[in-house]
């Protein structure tokens, strides 16, 4: 699978979560937000720093972070999994191998 695939995947399977656990907050903090209640309008700009910073991050969550990823990760090279073990292996059994010949 390609960085590009990867990255859509992701935020598809991430998706569903991000926009319930947002849209809950915000609709939360939507009576502050809309002045409801007694004594509401000194809590106005408040709901609302609330709900545009739930909006804004709900956009940059799911529409900035994958594209700086993708971009960041662009230049690097794909490994599989097998591959980064054996890298560790070989990687311990030559510090394991010096280790021995330290002891002699």
């Amino acid at each position: 699978m390609g960085k590009t695939e990867a990255v859509v995947y992701a935020a598809g399977q991430r998706l569903r979560p991000i926009l319930m656990t947002s849209l809950a907050m915000a609709l939360g903090a939507l009576p502050i937000a809309m002045s409801l209640g007694a004594a509401a309008t000194s809590r106005i700009p408040l709901g609302i720093v609330i709900v545009g910073g739930i909006i804004f991050s709900l956009v940059l969550t799911l529409y900035v972070l994958p594209a700086i990823y993708s971009y960041m990760a662009s230049g690097k090279e794909v490994k599989t999994f097998e591959e980064v073990l054996a890298d560790e292996e070989k990687e311990l059994a030559k510090t394991s191998g010096d280790e021995a010949h330290d002891k002699k």
